[in-house]
């Protein structure tokens, strides 16, 4: 069973720039698959972006070249980096874990949440 905690989450104006962290604790992550969601009242979850054990990134096409998310399995934790935001960020943000490509389930934080306004 993995824990995650999600912070770092706050009011930011349009332009500016929040560092998102998830710390996971009840096993190690360094061979998971972790990644980062949100979610909008109303809308369905989508990601955000995903790193691999090896380090391999992924990201939607919205915050590519703004977002950055990176690992410290050290700390077992996962950043995500967000630079430029926009109003259309605004929603909560989700930390995620999976065991491995193969696996059929996840597990999720609570949520972190980033208003985005001026």
């Amino acid at each position: 069973q993995v824990q995650l905690v999600e912070s770092g989450g706050g009011l930011v104006q349009p332009g500016g720039s929040l560092r998102l962290s998830c710390a996971a604790s009840g096993s190690i992550i360094s061979i998971y698959t972790m990644g980062w969601y949100r979610q909008a009242p109303g809308k369905q979850r989508e990601l955000v972006a995903t790193i691999t054990a090896g380090g391999s990134t992924n990201y939607a096409g919205s915050v590519k070249g703004r977002f950055t998310i990176s690992r410290e399995n050290a700390k077992n934790t996962v950043y995500l980096q967000m630079t430029s935001l926009h109003h259309e960020d605004t929603t909560v943000y989700y930390c995620n874990a999976k065991p491995s490509p193969f696996t059929t389930y996840s597990y999720w934080g609570q949520g972190t949440q980033v208003p985005v306004s001026s």
